[in-house]
């Protein structure tokens, strides 16, 4: 048997093939051409309104714009570190106690007031009034949450409360 016979004898077989061949084929072809459309109005929507140069010249822009951004941030971060240093020997701890120094009968008109910074590092301010004598004020050096001088009850009273303030910082 040769070649010409074989065809001859399955040539409605040849044909059914082909034929499914070709419809396969064809179907390839229109799901390439609804992939292509899709793809062209994606990029005539992209395209819109700019050409080439346009497009090239906003997106260098763009990466200018992320650049300086970049920049900005580095300086704004370099300002919060030197902010942050400043608030650390700043005064944020606060403590105060009114009193009456002189069992008068002019009510509480002296206070203390305690002043510290996060290392508890500050001042004591002491206002003593009396109604015979005027006021008179005292200060005094808190380091380390310690005075070196001796304190009263009331002094005490307002370290403590400075002491124990709860800071934003902490």
């Amino acid at each position: 048997m040769n070649w010409m016979d074989l065809i001859e004898q399955n040539i409605i077989y040849i044909t059914i093939g082909l034929a499914g061949f070709s419809v396969l084929l064809f179907a390839i072809i229109l799901i390439l051409l609804i992939k292509q459309g899709k793809l062209n109005k994606k990029y005539k929507k992209f395209m819109t309104g700019n050409s080439g140069e346009n497009l090239e010249t906003i997106i260098i822009n763009r990466f200018n714009d992320i650049d300086k951004l970049k920049e900005d941030r580095d300086l704004i971060c370099k300002e919060i570190e030197k902010i942050n240093e400043n608030l650390m020997t700043s005064m944020q701890k606060i403590g105060i106690v009114k009193y009456d120094a002189f069992k008068e009968m002019g009510g509480k008109l002296s206070f203390v007031l305690a002043l510290l910074d996060k290392n508890n590092d500050g001042i004591l301010l002491n206002s003593i009034h009396s109604s015979r004598e005027g006021c008179y004020i005292y200060l005094k050096e808190i380091i380390k949450g310690e005075s070196f001088l001796e304190l009263s009850k009331e002094e005490r009273t307002a370290l403590e409360q400075a002491i124990k303030y709860n800071s934003f910082m902490e």
